[in-house]
């Protein structure tokens, strides 16, 4: 009996600690899924059932009240990057705020497409509706990146910090400096090269997709092993220990850079998905204008 106590609370504690981590789509059992999909689903019924002619669009009234809805909210969607500045607990928690950004957002689909009566042109209100939709996919993406990529970063850590494997990574350079003291000049010019190329330079599009065809540490581990197979296998052979240290630093490289590269897709939308919601306020503060304007 006495065990089953700190069983109890062990399975009590994983509970616990399992709901404090649910992610901010599951939170509060999908709290704003369910309120973004009643407001779609009133919005779609709403057009349906409405008897008007012509058909609603955004100069009918229905078409006012979704866009006045439809404004407010990417309004007060733009407000989240504020809020990540405050830390409170409770219903509107981080947490929460997060989880209605994405599903009121979503909703914005609905609302904002039946706002335009599917009435589309060369203007500023099919600019702004254009740059919502962007605004809206680029931030689909930027979930789904923060729902799996640090998974993978954490697997690919492997346990180890970031800056453990930059250590890591220098401490066989040194090594490897030791390891070249013996070698000729030709064959230390192998593997200083692999020592002086920038383990994080290239381009951004080498940082995305994890491809470095310039990588100086395996260029040199290559033309070593091409060197220990056209000579006698000795005891003590520097060339062997570099060998081996490059193959170390390669795996190591390829580690850390997988790491940046998880890291810079964590971050990049960041870069479209901003200064899209900056054109979309302007495109919609100049619809909003053109349209009392014109009224």
């Amino acid at each position: 009996m006495a065990s089953e106590a700190p069983r109890r609370a062990m399975q009590t504690g994983r509970v616990r600690s399992d709901g404090a981590h649910d992610g901010f789509l599951r939170h509060n059992n999908f709290q704003w899924l369910k309120v973004g999909a009643s407001v779609s689903l009133a919005a779609i019924l709403a057009y349906l059932l409405i008897d008007v002619q012509p058909r609603p669009n955004g100069g009918s009234w229905y078409g006012y009240v979704l866009g006045t809805v439809g404004a407010g909210l990417i309004v007060w969607l733009t407000l989240l990057g504020l809020r990540k500045r405050v830390m409170t607990p409770g219903a509107w928690s981080l947490k929460a705020w997060t989880s209605a950004h994405v599903y009121l957002g979503l909703s914005l689909i609905v609302i904002a497409t039946l706002h335009t009566g599917f009435q589309f042109g060369w203007n500023v209100h099919t600019l702004a509706y254009v740059l919502m939709m962007f605004v809206i996919l680029s931030g689909i993406f930027g979930v789904s990146a923060y729902a799996t990529l640090p998974r993978a970063m954490s697997a690919n850590r492997d346990e180890m910090t970031e800056a453990q494997m930059l250590e890591s990574l220098r401490a066989i350079d040194r090594q490897l400096h030791d390891a070249a003291q013996p070698l000729e000049l030709r064959q230390a010019e192998l593997v200083r090269s692999s020592l002086e190329q920038d383990p994080f330079g290239g381009s951004l599009w080498q940082r995305l997709s994890g491809n470095y065809p310039d990588c100086e540490t395996r260029a040199a581990q290559a033309a070593v092993r091409t060197e220990n197979a056209y000579k006698p296998k000795l005891g003590n052979d520097p060339l062997e220990k570099i060998d081996g240290l490059l193959a170390r630093k390669e795996a190591m490289l390829a580690r850390v850079r997988r790491h940046l590269r998880l890291k810079a897709l964590l971050e990049i939308w960041l870069y479209v998905h901003v200064p899209l919601t900056f054109a979309l306020l302007a495109a919609l503060f100049a619809h909003i204008i053109s349209v009392f304007f014109y009224w």
